[in-house]
């Protein structure tokens, strides 16, 4: 996962102003960071992790067919050929994907289908950020026994140095860092391939193990070892669903270069270097990434490795913070404060309370494991859920949206979705040993997205059944109360009836402005909504206006820059005559049909300490009133 980095009109054209190799070689930095740190650990974590195999032709021969076979069938065939075609105007990623259906199919089980399955995924892609710092740097720094046994020592405080300093500069902005990703990718894939070549090339009979007969035999002669050993061959294509995701921020043809010319070539001949190297010392398989270099290499591997998983977890925490903007936006989690750090670059943002929740469960996760090979047994669970809710979740645009002939679709799903689900199943077997904490994170994420998307739905409906009808309130209320000068904006989430703000201000102070604006600010189910599509006005009569303000769910709120291009309503607006109107709601629980009292209450805490709209919508701070109200839910 990464930064979107795209402007509102820069996304859909992304592609096609810049060339192809830029983007190819961006995307090397942001798209395959953490994909390519896999061979830090996954053969290792195979052959000598909580399931070991024997370092010997049967096995190796066997491991290598699945590594390769895996890498065409989900990371090629799944999202480079299938899944990528799925863009919601540009944008990837499972929220992408479920405002994608949904447009197309409209609100029906399917679609309510999908939003469960996309807040799902979403969930366990949170549990895999946590992880995926954790193990990358720490399987890094674990180099340096290569070099020094003595090194051991320092690898866990170096470790915690490296993940809390990359937390730290978040706050900062990633910009300047981010221009150095693709070069230095480039460089740790070109080694990679390198010191595969060297390998293969003292041992060429490495190659006959791409044959997937090897596969085949490994699973006939060591069915138990061969099933559990895939939980750990699954950690070669962690980082997959990355391509999909960031699709928005290099377009889908640059991805599908990176990885087929340059990252998958690289990747399988260093694994097959890997092999080789097992092949002719077995004892080579304690950490045969770094074994594979000279001695006096080892230490700049070292450093070169580092860097390369530092850019990875950066890529995730990037991720992070763009899902969870996404997630706000599309209303499955309360406003949170979103920072941008760039002037320029509309997706360099950066939400400090998940940044710091983030570090403190990365480094609770690195002192609880202290290892890369325990952290291993925690790690592929939530990325084989989430592959196989992208398999659940492509096969609608399949079949009912794109309509693909039955006979190609159905046995494409059914392959997709065995090898999912053997994987899966694989990696339910790590749950005893660590696999609990992504499901842990997970299970607390969907509680607490699914909760806040149907406690506020839950308000909505209760508000709109005790508003009034917004003519009925012109013709009783508009010129039976004082008119003063200015305008008053009422900000509401109902499109229909009166604002209770509105109510509250007649009620107590007696008056209403000369202008009043009922204003909407509508999420649509699109990454981007054009300027011309923005701004909706409907003269209500009696100096009322009905504003609706639509925005693409990847897009920056600034209502104040909005208002002041509104046309159709009178003279333009002046903020130092304008007030903002917002309603504060105080949560009752009721005996009524919603929800869980114990999810009544997590709501109210997670209402309690949402962002201020005020802040949200970047209101001027001196020009707005907040009146509260009673809901029951």
């Amino acid at each position: 996962m990464s930064d979107n980095g795209a402007s509102a009109s820069g996304t859909a054209t992304h592609s096609q102003n810049q060339s192809l190799l830029p983007l190819a070689i961006g995307a090397m930095g942001v798209v395959f960071g953490d994909i390519g740190t896999s061979p830090l650990y996954a053969m290792k974590e195979v052959f000598v992790g909580h399931h070991p195999l024997a370092a010997d032709q049967l096995h190796i021969f066997g491991v290598l067919s699945l590594v390769f076979w895996t890498m065409m069938i989900v990371v090629t065939l799944k999202y480079v050929m299938v899944i990528m075609r799925a863009d919601n105007r540009g944008e990837g990623g499972s929220m992408a994907l479920y405002a994608l259906i949904s447009r197309q199919l409209g609100n029906n089980a399917q679609t309510s289908f999908m939003a469960l399955l996309g807040v799902l995924a979403t969930a366990l892609f949170f549990g895999d950020c946590i992880i995926t710092p954790a193990i990358s740097v720490l399987s890094a720094v674990e180099g340096l026994t290569t070099v020094d046994a003595r090194f051991g020592d320092l690898v866990l405080p170096l470790a915690l140095v490296i993940i809390v300093g990359l937390f730290v500069i978040q706050s900062r902005g990633t910009a300047r860092v981010g221009a150095l990703f693709g070069p230095v990718m480039l460089v740790y894939f070109a080694v990679l391939a390198v010191l595969g070549v060297i390998q293969i090339a003292a041992n060429p009979d490495i190659l006959l193990a791409l044959n997937p007969i090897n596969a085949v035999h490994f699973f006939t002669a060591d069915p138990g070892l061969a099933f559990l050993a895939l939980g750990s061959v699954v950690l070669a294509v962690t980082g997959a669903e990355a391509l999909y995701a960031d699709m928005g921020h290099f377009g889908a043809r640059p991805i599908r270069a990176a990885w087929l010319f340059m990252a998958f070539p690289a990747l399988m001949l260093n694994y097959l270097g890997q092999g080789a190297l097992m092949i002719a010392n077995p004892a080579a398989s304690a950490n045969p990434f770094y074994l594979m270099a000279p001695e006096a290499l080892r230490l700049p591997m070292v450093i070169l490795a580092t860097m390369a998983t530092i850019i990875a977890s950066q890529a995730v925490i990037s991720g992070a913070f763009s899902v969870t903007q996404q997630a706000i936006q599309l209303g499955f989690l309360p406003r949170m404060k979103i920072v941008h750090t760039s002037a320029s670059a509309f997706g360099q943002i950066y939400i400090p309370a998940i940044n710091w929740t983030l570090l403190v469960l990365v480094v609770l996760l690195v002192l609880g494991f202290q290892s890369s090979s325990n952290l291993a047994a925690a790690y592929g669970i939530a990325v084989t859920g989430t592959m196989f809710i992208s398999t659940c979740m492509i096969a609608v645009p399949i079949l009912f949206i794109w309509r693909w002939n039955r006979w190609l679709a159905w046995p494409l799903l059914i392959v997709l979705g065995i090898v999912d689900a053997a994987y899966f199943a694989s990696n339910i077997t790590k749950i005893p040993d660590g696999g609990w904490f992504p499901l842990l994170v997970g299970l607390i994420t969907f509680t607490g997205l699914t909760t806040w998307s149907r406690g506020r739905a839950l308000m909505q409906e209760r508000l709109r059944d005790s508003s009034m009808p917004m003519d009925v309130f012109i013709k009783s209320a508009a010129s039976a109360a004082t008119r003063v000068p200015g305008t008053a904006v009422f900000m509401t989430t109902s499109p229909v009836g009166v604002p209770q703000a509105l109510l509250h201000n007649l009620k107590h102070n007696k008056i209403l402005h000369d202008r009043i604006m009922i204003l909407t600010v509508l999420i649509d189910e699109v990454p981007y909504v054009s300027d011309e599509d923005r701004i909706g006005v409907k003269e209500l009569g009696g100096g009322f206006y009905r504003i609706l303000i639509r925005y693409g769910f990847m897009q920056e709120i600034d209502i104040p820059a909005v208002l002041k291009t509104v046309e159709n309503c009178g003279p333009r607006l002046k903020m130092m005559e304008t007030s903002f109107f917002l309603s504060r709601q105080t949560l009752l629980a009721s005996d009524k049909p919603g929800m869980a009292i114990w999810r009544e209450h997590l709501f109210s805490w997670m209402m309690r300490n949402a962002e201020s709209a005020m802040d949200f919508f970047k209101l001027p701070t001196n020009r707005v009133v907040e009146l509260g109200s009673q809901v029951e839910i």
